[in-house]
């Protein structure tokens, strides 16, 4: 009877399910608010500037969260967290979503950017914590879940929108997928699914299979830093490339294929996890060199094309730098992801201002010769970071 027990226990648990549509909402609530901004310029009569100041107000949250949540989440039960973190949203959601306020709008985004970046750094740590044996293939998994909800997400806006409903209507979305997202943590947990073998080995030392180190998630954060300020120098100013500088209309298109092609490679690393020292090395030495020959690329079609290899190494990077992290954070896996989270957010800030400078004063080319420099210095860490991991 006790085996049986164990095996339903096990055919029904979902909490990885749960986890991944969590992730997906943050991907859907980042992309379908960046498809609504222009609508929400109209709506609260904005300017340029100010529809980016309002687009700044959530990336601010979204670096704060993992500073000030990271050891909240480590001292207490996961599961907690995420219900409070859910409940914030999806009261900050249906805010936004019956009321006509400029003052509420934009503090209810903050507490969204807030949320989410919470809630996507202690979903990652409470699926390593709850899975230790596949949870390295299920970070590939995870991670895709974001690409995804951020590739669906303008094309759901731009559905309704065309029925005529109002762009309000992407704050009910998320309401309800926060409240699914309640019910299912409410009713899943977050206790431990599997049993590793180094917990297995060293209960008698009280179950502790390694220290924070802090070095080495210092050199993953770098590595993010750069990588998500490439990835946000890159695609925000792709679409210029191909207008301003090849004469193309293909610059959307090649946005959305950039996007599309990290969904598989983030798969893929999953599957490939006990392979993400190799993987991680290859990919931060890719993405330069292949930036560098589409700095000098005259032909569209051939830029276009080269969007995909260049996408699918991109999407390589994350789930890799997670992966590497675990031996590295110990038991504070969610300090440890808040931290590489909030370097993803300081880079996309900075990174897209400097694309931005470097090409009104240089040229588009120039800007990206810049970024692929730059981009050599995570091709060093993941070195350094390697060669530590081989040392531990």
């Amino acid at each position: 009877m006790v085996q049986n027990s164990t095996e339903n226990e096990k055919r029904f648990d979902y909490l990885w399910l749960v986890l991944f549509l969590i992730v997906f909402i943050n991907g859907f609530e980042a992309g379908g608010y960046q498809a609504s901004l222009w609508n929400i310029g109209q709506n609260y009569d904005l300017s340029v500037t100010s529809m980016g100041l309002f687009a700044s107000v959530e990336l601010f949250a979204t670096m704060l969260a993992p500073l000030v949540l990271g050891a909240w989440a480590d001292r207490n039960s996961k599961a907690f967290c995420m219900k409070i973190l859910l409940a914030l949203e999806f009261a900050a959601a249906i805010i936004v979503f019956v009321t006509h306020s400029e003052i509420f709008f934009v503090v209810c985004v903050f507490f969204l950017g807030l949320t989410t970046s919470a809630l996507q750094f202690i979903s990652i740590a409470a699926l390593a914590d709850a899975y230790p044996k596949s949870g390295s293939r299920k970070i590939g998994f995870i991670t895709s879940m974001y690409a995804f909800g951020a590739l669906v997400s303008p094309l759901v806006v731009s559905f309704y929108l065309n029925y005529n409903l109002s762009w309000r209507t992407l704050f009910a979305l998320l309401a309800i997928g926060s409240l699914v997202a309640i019910v299912g943590i409410i009713n899943s947990g977050d206790k431990p699914r599997e049993q590793s073998v180094l917990e297995v080995t060293n209960d008698s030392a009280g179950g502790r299979t390694s220290e924070f180190f802090l070095p080495a998630i210092l050199l993953l954060c770098v590595i993010m830093l750069i990588y998500v300020g490439f990835e946000n120098g890159f695609t925000f100013f792709v679409d210029t490339i191909f207008t301003d500088v090849l004469g193309s209309g293909l610059g959307k298109y090649a946005l959305s294929v950039f996007w599309a092609v990290m969904i598989p490679s983030r798969v893929l690393v999953g599957y490939f996890a006990k392979k993400a020292k190799g993987i991680l090395i290859t990919a931060t030495l890719a993405i330069p060199v292949i930036t560098f020959i589409l700095s000098f690329m005259e032909n569209s079609l051939i830029f276009f094309i080269l969007c995909i290899p260049l996408g699918f190494a991109c999407g390589a990077i994350y789930p890799s730098v997670l992966n590497m992290m675990l031996p590295f954070a110990g038991k504070k896996t969610a300090t440890a992801t808040g931290m590489i989270t909030t370097a993803t957010g300081i880079g996309g800030f900075l990174f897209t201002a400097l694309t931005g400078f470097v090409g009104d004063n240089f040229g588009m080319r120039i800007a990206m010769r810049v970024l692929a420099a730059i981009f050599l210095l995570t091709f060093i860490s993941a070195v350094c970071t390697t060669r530590m991991k081989r040392k531990s």
